[in-house]
């Protein structure tokens, strides 16, 4: 293993701080969200008795977005760890002005799916391009199994804008349970920060340290039962935080072994809706496929551990993939 001078005791200690930062955030801002009734309107669509955390207050994302974002920029700042940063804050911001919309303005679908990809699209393309101006971002990827180079040439633009938005809408449909995007993605992020290390890469390193953190912070508030969602804001953050630094450390291959989970998500919705479009029937209870665990019987704490103990194999064995 390479060694960097401090590095690991820098990792650590922005892994502690961003935990502190959003625990101290969380404590503040969960009743301020309260006070400006910023509650979660549960959908016709979901499960019946979901409909009793109608009112949990929602864009609780912030607590987690903060303390990346002052980690960040106090430890280990460098081009690498800013532009994860504002590609994450761009998709987060996305997410709030959808989150702003639904909650104050009471629409609750929030922006129209085409406006939603428009913006998404946006967002990544400007990234993309300022990733490989930089040289942050590479035309090379990483191939997992045969441990070799790909270079993509004229085609890398159009593959990283899928992962980016592709990846991003998949973290987004994680996010239907107390504590499992935010508990599944805490994983991922400890599998990008161990890779970081593992290939030189420090500042990327200290991110996915930040993200950790500020993750576990959040779930002391989003843990079943949860006192507060992430909201779009969050999710959106989270999902363009997860795909630029795999794009930034040439591995977007590898999010569908140790992003397994948000893979499995989208595959049962695609599933779903294109067997009942084909057949007229459907494949699952209801999707995305923790809804289905649900109507089977399976509480919500039963399913978010049996998807963070998938999580973690699949981030194990994507681990020995690469090096």
């Amino acid at each position: 293993m390479v060694e960097f001078n401090g590095v690991m005791m820098t990792i650590w200690i922005c892994t502690i701080c961003a935990f502190a930062i959003g625990v101290v955030g969380g404590y503040f801002l969960i009743p301020v969200l309260l006070r400006l009734k910023f509650g979660q309107e549960i959908r016709e669509i979901g499960p019946n008795w979901h409909k009793k955390k109608s009112g949990t207050p929602t864009m609780g994302g912030v607590i987690f977005i903060l303390a990346v974002t002052i980690v960040t920029l106090v430890f280990y700042k460098s081009k690498e760890s800013i532009f994860v940063l504002l590609v994450s804050l761009s998709y987060g911001i996305i997410g709030f002005i959808d989150d702003f919309i639904k909650i104050v303005m009471k629409r609750n679908l929030g922006l129209t799916e085409r406006q939603k990809l428009i913006m998404q699209i946006l967002a990544a393309a400007i990234g993309i391009v300022a990733g490989l101006k930089l040289g942050i971002l590479s035309y090379e990827i990483y191939v997992p199994f045969i441990k070799t180079k790909l270079n993509l040439w004229h085609f890398y633009i159009p593959f990283a804008l899928f992962v980016m938005v592709g990846g991003t809408n998949s973290v987004n449909l994680t996010d239907g349970l107390d504590g499992l995007a935010s508990s599944v993605t805490c994983v991922v992020s400890i599998f990008f920060t161990v890779m970081a290390y593992r290939l030189n890469m420090p500042y990327i390193a200290v991110f996915c340290a930040a993200l950790t953190g500020s993750l576990v912070a959040f779930l002391v508030f989003n843990a079943y039962p949860a006192k507060v969602f992430m909201g779009d804001t969050g999710s959106l953050f989270l999902g363009g935080a997860i795909c630029s630094v795999a794009l930034a450390l040439k591995l977007p291959l590898i999010l569908v072994f140790a992003g397994g989970i948000y893979i499995i998500e989208t595959l049962s919705v695609i599933i779903q809706v294109t067997s009942f479009k084909l057949t007229g029937k459907r494949v699952f209870k209801m999707s995305p496929i923790h809804h289905h665990f649900e109507m089977c019987g399976f509480s919500e704490r039963k399913i978010v551990v049996m998807f963070i103990l998938v999580s973690l194999v699949l981030c194990v064995i994507s681990y020995f993939m690469v090096v």
